[in-house]
């Protein structure tokens, strides 16, 4: 850092600044340095940097409140020491407020994650890093660790809801493991595991299940168990797993380096691989595959990285390696002015979006593919605990005709050489790569995009499901019929009883109320099916109609109670009208 200007500036002409290491935090308590302040004043200077139309508060946060108590005790703005640091000197002033608050008070981890992580996107390597504030650089690794989580995970740490024991072991985790951790914690039902046993969760121990397989189970020909407390079978022989997974990585790796990318690093066995390291760049510009391998059998493809290190090299070489003539060339703008032209420019754009529909509705797809900063999006996955359920499900003709719908999408994207799978990077380039795709499609052709991706991340269960049925007025009896899985749930005698009096009649269900479950599921089976009766094949049970029906009056049923809570707004105004696909008309994006 250069030697800082030395200089008395007004009260009133202080804020804390952002890149302080506790901004943002809640006024601290200073009634231990309060009085020496009133006798003596400030003995040591406030580290400020200019930030606009006033000067920002590096270090000396605790110093500056006390200041504002003696202001409103005399109603005068003191005039307060302060050295002054260049504008554009960020990193050093990052620096200086991590040492100006670990050296009064030891910073949490993810006090010194934000910290780090800041000098880090500045270009401070992590050798440097350490070097700098005398730590060692596996602490620094550590830290920056933390980067490889999702945001309410360290918020959760950062609000002490979990300890750092489990912190620590969810820097190993995968993003759909820390998704699946999350759901656990959030759950009513269910909790996640914490400390070693989150360790133990993640890693998998030996036992490798068969939902990790890349390979045809159909041509697999080793042993695998059936777990009957668990969700999946259980490989019996790992190393006979192994070879199968192996081979299915390798045909992997071939297919994209097939595709063009410059290199496919496949990661040793248990070797995690650092996203905080890396940055993201595209195929054209030299992006790397890593495949990344999971004791438990778990593998994990990153596309578009390179190390940090070699984005240094590389940007060193643009710039002519050690040529003084290649010497950085100073930002024409300072951080202040970046901000202000870049929030500027930021209000132009929205509210040029806000007048075009069309363009903002194919940036607003691109988001709901990709994600973004502000945007997190997951599609929905089946987590049933029950094969037989997961099973009915991935044979329904929704599931059919949803893979019909995704293949469609995907020839709309190949056909400009994009690939349209739904990804959560939040990148940025990918992000534009798919709105550019989706400004060169139809009207027509977005919409499909758009119906496809909100079908994709349509949340299960709940008041939004039933208002989609009924607003798109869904024939269910089209999509499921009565099968053995759905029977094979069903135990309770109250709504098995009401079902006998639906497809029968009330005097049927009151002869048979003392039967057992299964005779009078399967009194249900004969009705459907046109034994000695009728057949009823269109028959459905209140559950499966829309709007869905109680069959026990009073008792809990999670559709009709859905239903019931949100009926109003669609049932009661009548001035609601089916929309049609010309409702929105718009013209084309070009």
């Amino acid at each position: 850092m250069a030697q800082p200007i030395l200089k008395s500036l007004p009260l009133s002409e202080l804020r804390i600044s952002k890149l302080n290491m506790r901004h943002g935090r809640k006024k601290p308590d200073v009634s231990d340095i309060l009085p020496s302040i009133r006798e003596s004043g400030i003995r040591q200077t406030l580290l400020v940097r200019r930030e606009g139309d006033h000067y920002g508060v590096v270090a000396g946060r605790r110093r500056f409140f006390a200041l504002k108590e003696i202001e409103k005790e005399t109603g005068k703005a003191p005039m307060v020491p302060c050295a002054i640091m260049r504008e554009e000197d960020a990193a050093s002033a990052i620096a200086a407020s991590v040492i100006e608050n670990v050296g009064r008070l030891p910073a949490s981890e993810m006090e010194q994650y934000t910290a780090f992580k800041r000098l880090h996107d500045e270009g401070r390597a992590v050798e440097d890093i350490a070097a700098f504030f005398g730590v060692t650089v596996l602490l620094v690794r550590r830290v920056l660790a933390l980067a490889s989580l999702a945001t309410p995970i360290r918020k959760l740490y950062a609000e002490d809801e979990i300890d750092r024991e489990t912190i620590r072991a969810l820097t190993l985790a995968t993003p759909e493991q820390q998704a699946d951790w999350l759901r656990l914690f959030e759950s009513e039902d269910a909790r996640a595991p914490v400390g070693r046993n989150c360790k133990a969760w993640i890693t998998g121990g030996a036992v490798i299940t068969t939902d990790k397989a890349l390979f045809d189970l159909a041509g697999y020909e080793g042993l695998i168990t059936t777990d009957l407390f668990g969700e999946h079978g259980v490989f019996a022989d790992a190393d006979a797993f192994w070879i199968a997974q192996a081979a299915a990585v390798a045909q992997r790796i071939e297919a994209y380096l097939a595709e063009g990318w410059k290199d496919v690093v496949c990661l040793e066995r248990g070797q995690y691989f650092q996203r905080w390291d890396h940055v993201t760049t595209t195929k054209k510009q030299g992006g790397k595959v890593f495949v990344e391998l999971r004791h438990d059998g778990r593998v994990t493809i990153h596309e578009g990285y390179i190390s940090q290190a070699e984005a240094r090299r590389r940007e060193k070489d643009q710039r002519g390696g050690d040529d003084a003539s290649s010497a950085p060339v100073k930002p024409e703008m300072s951080g202040p002015l970046a901000e202000y032209i870049l929030l500027h420019r930021h209000g132009a754009a929205q509210a040029s979006l806000a007048a075009q529909p069309a363009i903002a509705r194919r940036l607003m797809v691109a988001h709901a593919m990709t994600g973004s900063a502000l945007w997190t999006i997951r599609a929905h996955e089946c987590s049933s605990r029950k094969d037989a359920t997961r099973a009915s499900l991935e044979t329904s003709t929704a599931a059919a005709e949803m893979a019909a719908k995704r293949e469609r999408v995907t020839s709309l994207f190949t056909a400009m050489n994009v690939s349209g799978g739904t990804r959560r990077n939040g990148d940025a380039y990918r992000l534009c790569e798919i709105f550019a795709a989706l400004l060169a499609m139809s009207d027509a052709e977005v919409g499909e995009v758009l119906a496809f991706a909100m079908a994709e991340t349509l949340e299960a269960g709940g008041a939004v499901v039933e208002a989609v049925l009924h607003v798109c007025e869904t024939d269910l009896s089209a999509c499921w019929k009565p099968e053995p899985a759905f029977f094979a749930l069903c135990r309770d005698k109250r709504a098995i009883n009401a079902m006998v009096a639906d497809i029968g009649s009330d005097a049927l269900a009151t002869t048979c109320v003392t039967d057992t479950a299964k005779v009078q599921k399967a009194l249900i089976g004969n009705r459907i099916a046109g034994e000695a009766c009728e057949p009823n094949p269109d028959w459905r049970p209140g559950w499966m109609q829309v709007p869905p029906a109680r069959l026990v009056d009073g008792a809990g049923s999670a559709p009709a109670d859905a239903w019931a809570r949100i009926a109003g707004l669609f049932e009661d105004g009548g001035d609601n009208a089916q929309l049609d696909a010309g409702t929105f008309a718009e013209p084309d994006a070009a």
